[in-house]
């Protein structure tokens, strides 16, 4: 299985790498890993409410573990809280379904066969980021996953064990601090197979690695040059990778503030990208699938996936990494959704809500998975941004939000509100527009269409909900709806960029459940539009900015 060879963490790899995929039973059933038991079970619903106790077995092979060393087990996802076992030990347990965990399960082991143990519970609290999962899916609303849905997996690590790497880079080098490091490490910088730099920390001591001019080669979606980088302390050794890049928000010379990459003007062809797969529901079946995406959108011409309320697995963003394509990460949401308030006024220009209580408990878990989920991100030069809060969908204390998390990561520009309500604080002003072509106008931050279109076409033989045909707007041909997308830009993008709109996120990648409003359908196997004219749209928009920003 393709899943058993993905390596889970491609920005801190060991040798060590023992996949715990096969052999699983789930309340006495079998099941196959990495996949939740939505994607497998034919009209499974979620056991929401009821504990899914997840059982295997597993025997270290001989000298997996250095002398004196430990082993740690690792989980990608599970969702919603975990408690793991090892021979009846309990060793650690977390909660919140969307970001990796671990813990040392050295003592619990014993000589010969170890039997593993996680017992999960799926409330579908909506104090826990959630995304678009509900019980009774339509529309919008996606099938939930519950339970395990990300690679389960052993490490062998020295007593001593480097913990992670945080990369900080620019357009000459990168700062790197070696995190768990006592004593000396040293850093090696390979470019093409040949080393092109050296350079030592000293324990926890963020050091700075300068690429020599020669060897400068800058990322970009067109260009993106990755820098192998590896890391030896003491008995541990491990590989990484980062790219020179820089992304800020700065006035061109009219004084228009722009979205700047690498200190050139950028705009965002973007496309919303929601991470559903009809053969894995919460993942592809294979792990390729995510390459493959990037490079059916780049074929389009976009450059840039606004990734859904949803954290993936981290082969899709070494995959972002290696192929270039730009990444504006949304933060999973929590919190209660009102259709009326959050989606339906705003959209007619209404845009005021109720101000409900929220709770510490809530606030807190968000802004947990939050932090986490700029930590867990930080090192990929494909993630350009950030959105915190998308069309007030529990949203709470936007300014003071804005503020803890750009203070973590100023490398990044942050969407605060995606669609409205707004804050003071935020780096660019978003709008969603669907239904019709509005006249934008840029204020004095950029303006950010960060959604937009979603015209619908159904295709016979392709639909995952044949009674179903969700989407804004119909369209039933290629040509019919490759001229609304064009005829959408032409009214509503292009005229912006001059004044100020830095990107524009169309709805969607793909088709999802009842949703027909992808460029692909959900099968990934028809493209809706005429790729060329696609292409042409995209790149006038780009010309325009290059224009725009002289």
């Amino acid at each position: 299985m393709p899943w058993n060879t993905c390596y889970p963490r491609p920005q801190l790899k060991r040798d060590s790498f023992l996949p715990l995929l096969n052999g699983w039973q789930l309340n006495g059933n079998p099941i196959q890993l990495p996949f939740c038991p939505e994607s497998l079970l034919s009209g499974y619903e979620g056991v929401l409410g009821d504990t899914m106790t997840y059982e295997t077995t597993f025997t270290l092979p001989e000298g997996f573990v250095p002398e004196q060393g430990a082993v740690l087990l690792h989980f990608g996802a599970v969702d919603q809280i975990a408690e793991v076992f090892v021979n009846g030990r309990p060793v650690f347990r977390h909660e919140g379904g969307y970001l990796p965990f671990e813990g040392e399960i050295t003592q619990a082991l014993l000589p010969g066969e170890n039997h593993l143990t996680v017992c999960v519970i799926d409330m579908l609290d909506h104090d826990y980021p959630y995304g678009k999962q509900k019980k009774k899916r339509g529309g919008m609303w996606y099938t939930p996953v519950t339970g395990i849905w990300q690679t389960v997996w052993l490490e062998a690590v020295p007593r001593q064990y480097i913990r992670a790497l945080v990369i900080k880079p620019d357009l000459t080098g990168a700062e790197v601090q070696v995190c768990g490091a006592e004593g000396c490490s040293t850093l090696t910088v390979a470019f093409g197979g040949e080393i092109v730099a050296r350079a030592e920390a000293m324990g926890e001591q963020p050091c700075r690695i300068i690429i020599p001019a020669d060897a400068r080669r800058l990322w970009t979606p067109d260009t993106p040059h990755l820098y192998d980088l590896t890391v030896t302390m003491g008995g541990d050794k491990v590989q990484s990778y980062f790219a020179l890049r820089t992304m800020e928000i700065r006035p061109d010379e009219r004084g228009i503030s722009r979205l700047y990459l690498n200190g050139k003007p950028i705009f965002l062809n973007g496309v919303l990208d929601q991470g559903y797969f009809t053969d894995g529901h919460y993942l592809p079946g294979d792990p390729k699938e995510y390459e493959r995406d990037v490079l059916r959108m780049k074929a389009l011409g976009f450059n840039m996936l606004r990734k859904h309320i949803k954290v993936e697995p981290q082969a899709f963003y070494e995959a972002c990494d290696r192929l270039g394509m730009l990444v504006v990460q949304d933060m999973v949401n929590n919190g209660g959704y009102n259709y009326l308030f959050d989606t339906v006024l705003p959209t007619i220009g209404f845009q005021w809500r109720p101000n409900w209580p929220v709770s510490k408990r809530r606030k807190e878990i968000f802004e947990t998975c939050s932090r986490d989920t700029i930590r867990h991100l930080h090192n990929h030069p494909c993630v350009i941004g950030y959105t915190i809060f998308n069309e007030g969908w529990g949203q709470f204390d936007g300014d003071r939000v804005y503020r803890v998390l750009k203070a973590l990561d100023p490398s990044r520009f942050y969407d605060t509100a995606s669609g409205w309500f707004i804050p003071k604080e935020t780096d660019v002003d978003s709008k969603h527009v669907y239904f019709r072509n509005k006249r934008l106008k840029p204020g004095k931050r950029p303006l950010f269409l960060s959604e937009c279109g979603g015209y619908g076409r159904k295709i016979e033989g392709h639909l995952w909900n044949p009674a179903n045909e969700y989407g804004y707007g119909k369209t039933d041909t290629e040509a019919q709806l490759t001229e609304a997308i064009g005829r959408m830009y032409a009214e509503m993008v292009t005229p912006a960029i001059p004044g100020g709109l830095c990107g524009v996120v169309y709805t969607q990648l793909s088709d999802v459940e009842d949703e027909i409003n992808g460029l692909y359908t959900y099968d990934r196997r028809v493209c809706k539009v005429d790729a060329a004219k696609m292409r042409e749209i995209l790149r006038a928009a780009e010309d325009i900015l290059s224009r725009a920003a002289e």
